[in-house]
């Protein structure tokens, strides 16, 4: 008997399927594991290229507190300069995560807010602040225990 632990580009062998039909099921199952991997794969690309560098995670993270202006995200997160939290809001603005309103009000003031489609990754981020909490207090541990 064997048993089947599909991975993403393979699988283990263990104790629960008859040889016979190992063979059978491998050139079946091959395939099938390719192309759902591929589609995986490809599912975290195309996410990680509209979030990718150092800021838009959390430029989402700060807007999904609410609305901010632009000064208050740029006092939220440490570290950006104006330009680049201009640009990285503009590319959000792009792909539909964020949106920008115009206030008619002197000077003129400009409101940012997550989109539904950008609400649509607060699950995910509060995930991520959750690992990584998780993280900092078991670095901190593994560190204080030395």
């Amino acid at each position: 008997m064997l048993r089947i632990v599909y991975f993403c580009n393979g699988f283990t062998i263990g104790n629960q399927l008859p040889l016979r039909n190992y063979l059978k099921m491998k050139i079946e199952r091959e395939d099938l594991d390719q192309d759902a991997c591929s589609v995986h794969h490809l599912a975290i690309r195309d996410t990680m290229d509209i979030l990718s560098g150092k800021w838009k995670i959390r430029i989402i993270g700060s807007l999904s507190f609410g609305k901010k202006r632009f000064m208050e995200l740029k006092a939220n997160i440490v570290g950006i300069a104006a330009k680049m939290l201009s640009k990285e809001l503009q590319e959000l603005e792009v792909n539909g995560l964020v949106k920008r309103t115009v206030l008619e009000t002197k000077p003129v003031t400009v409101e940012y807010e997550l989109t539904v489609y950008g609400q649509s990754l607060k699950p995910i981020i509060n995930e991520m602040a959750a690992w990584g909490t998780q993280h900092r207090k078991r670095v901190i541990s593994e560190m204080t225990a030395k």
